[in-house]
């Protein structure tokens, strides 16, 4: 890391710009937002025009992690030179350790803030390299927008906000060492690794606690519904498995096989899986597929009136599958809200009185 980062005046420019991204950025987000009439908790927004101006702000969210990005290989790549020797350090912390001496070593300090107080007892540390202790500082620092802009710019990682920035600083980290260590652009530092993880992690809190909290008002009352169900649920049957199921098939009646047949087939692009011809009535049982999803559906194959179904799926972005919906023919009624989640949906009818809604997550 360049000298600059390592000074005072180093750590505290990358400290107030790391402030300022964690309250200003979500504050101002929503804030402008609210002005422009758009819903950043993915429900219906007032203005007409709130689909091409989120595309503008989520261009402006993926340009300034580009900018984020190229500060950041500045750092570790380019603000130093190429050396002669491969370098590698893998004693953990051992700078930091060795930067911080304790006369009467931990134990000793630990008995002294008892016995002493905490302040009597900080008299007893001094610093022998401020330095090795800015570097630390500066690495844990460095990846703290990582884990934090990750789940803010990208659903993918809101989707599993808790594991998947972590799991992605560590991983993009030790991409970085390894690139040090071919091109001779510093050492292979275990120390680097540490840091930068710990740095994503708190970042990754930090949008939970604030930039999440900022953006979405009813966190309150959504914290407080989860929080009764767990409270409630954990002495019931399937609780402990939750994390491992999901909902993988639903049912459907039909009357004409032909039609499930060119809809969800020809139209829709399910997979037919299965099809049972049961021998004591001329109906069919058909299992179709998409994806991970699979509807099971009983055809009669007579004429006769059905109660309304529905059948309900998620998708990440709605506008793409409306093009592709009305370029084969299915018509769908406006984007609508859902009543339940306030997520926007689209409805669009089937054979058999079954209503298709799709939810955009």
């Amino acid at each position: 890391m360049s000298a600059f980062a390592n000074s005072l005046p180093g750590v505290i420019a990358i400290t107030f710009l790391m402030l300022i991204m964690v309250f200003v950025l979500p504050a101002s987000d929503r804030r402008i937002c609210r002005k422009l009439g758009l819903n950043l908790e993915g429900g219906l927004s007032r203005n007409p025009n709130a689909e091409r101006l989120m595309r503008i702000r989520h261009g402006i969210l993926y340009a300034l992690f580009a900018l984020y990005l190229l500060a950041a290989a500045y750092i570790v790549f380019f603000s130093r030179s190429a050396g002669m020797n491969y370098q590698v350090h893998i004693a953990l912390f051992q700078d930091l350790r060795e930067s911080v001496q304790i006369d009467l070593g931990f134990l000793g300090f630990i008995k002294a803030v008892f016995s002493d107080g905490f302040s009597a007892a900080v008299t007893h540390i001094s610093i022998v390299s401020p330095e090795d202790i800015a570097q630390v500082y500066m690495n844990t620092m460095l990846f703290v927008p990582m884990g934090y802009l990750l789940p803010y710019v990208f659903s993918w990682f809101r989707e599993r906000v808790r594991v998947r920035p972590a799991a992605a600083c560590f991983l993009i980290s030790l991409v970085i060492e390894n690139l040090q260590l071919i091109f001779r652009r510093g050492f292979y530092d275990i120390d680097d690794l540490f840091s930068n993880t710990i740095g994503g992690i708190i970042g990754q809190f930090l949008f939970l606690s604030f930039a999440y909290v900022v953006t979405h008002p009813a966190w309150r009352r959504e914290l407080k519904q989860y929080r009764t169900w767990k409270k409630n649920a954990k002495s019931r049957t399937l609780y402990p498995f939750t994390r491992r199921m999901t909902l993988s098939r639903a049912a459907l009646q039909a009357t004409m096989e032909e039609d499930i047949w060119d809809f969800y087939v020809m139209k829709l692009g399910f997979r037919l899986i299965s099809q049972i011809v049961p021998m004591d009535c001329a109906g069919t049982d058909m299992l179709l597929q998409m994806g991970r999803f699979q509807v099971e559906v009983h055809c009669s194959n007579s004429q006769g009136i059905l109660l309304p179904q529905t059948l309900t799926l998620s998708a990440r972005r709605l506008p793409p599958i409306i093009r592709r919906l009305n370029r084969n023919g299915i018509k769908t009624d406006p984007v609508s809200q859902d009543p339940y989640t306030g997520l926007k949906r689209i409805t669009f009818d089937g054979p058999d009185g079954v209503t298709v809604c799709i939810l955009e997550r």
